[in-house]
């Protein structure tokens, strides 16, 4: 009631999603740094670095070919389809932590998901291309559509906002499943001992929940340009 005195409804609204959104996404990526920073501490037993343990599984696999490379930065970890290629942050390459060992699994579960043609890692994939589009296009014609006032310019925006928001939709399974696999590989392979599987899966599910709250940051970015749109039209 006090806000709808300066603020009309749909701009209670608009503030409550970006609000809301910012809350989401701060409180996943603090949860992931919590977990990283605890689990960084923590030494697996049996001493796997986190290139032993890609290394592992990927052999296991008959995934040999697949290269393993030392990349900088922390959290830079990823897994490269074209190149066949599983980059690992320097912590994590170097490491024998339950972080580690968690984080060059997931990577690896990419790797898994790539030889078997896993449909949304196929999906994602092709949508890269226009995700990148999608972005700088989207933002521009937003910009433009605010300051000239060109409503339908702003639903252009909106529709290439959507694509992203579907690229983030597709990457949630994607790293579910990817994490999923790590576990097995980890608990298959002997990895880590049974005790220390735990802090492995808070790790995973920590990072999976930072896809969780893009998707979410994705969609209030959303409704707010169409409350916004629909404002202009009045």
């Amino acid at each position: 009631m006090f806000l709808s005195m300066y603020y009309g409804g749909t701009d209670i609204i608009q503030i409550v999603l970006i609000l809301g959104a910012l809350a989401i996404t701060g409180l996943a990526s603090l949860y992931i740094k919590i977990n990283y920073s605890k689990f960084k501490q923590v030494l697996v037993k049996k001493k796997y670095t986190g290139f032993d343990t890609a290394r592992e599984i990927l052999d296991s696999n008959g995934l040999s070919d697949v290269l393993i490379l030392e990349v900088q930065g922390e959290l830079t970890d990823h897994y490269d389809p074209k190149k066949k290629v599983v980059s690992l942050s320097t912590d994590i390459y170097h490491g024998t932590s339950i972080a580690s060992v968690a984080v060059a699994a997931h990577e690896c579960g990419h790797a898994l998901q790539d030889k078997e043609g896993y449909t949304f890692l196929k999906i994602r994939h092709t949508l890269i291309p226009f995700v990148k589009f999608s972005s700088i296009a989207g933002y521009i014609a937003i910009m433009i559509s605010l300051i000239a006032g060109i409503l339908d310019l702003l639903w252009v925006g909106i529709a290439l906002e959507c694509v992203i928001l579907l690229f983030q939709l597709v990457t949630l399974p994607v790293e579910f499943n990817a994490s999923s696999r790590a576990l097995k590989q980890i608990e298959k392979l002997h990895i880590v001992e049974k005790e220390e599987k735990d802090g492995c899966r808070k790790m995973l599910t920590s990072a999976a929940l930072t896809y969780v709250a893009s998707v979410v940051s994705a969609l209030a970015q959303i409704l707010r340009l169409v409350l916004i749109a629909n404002d202009r039209r009045r």
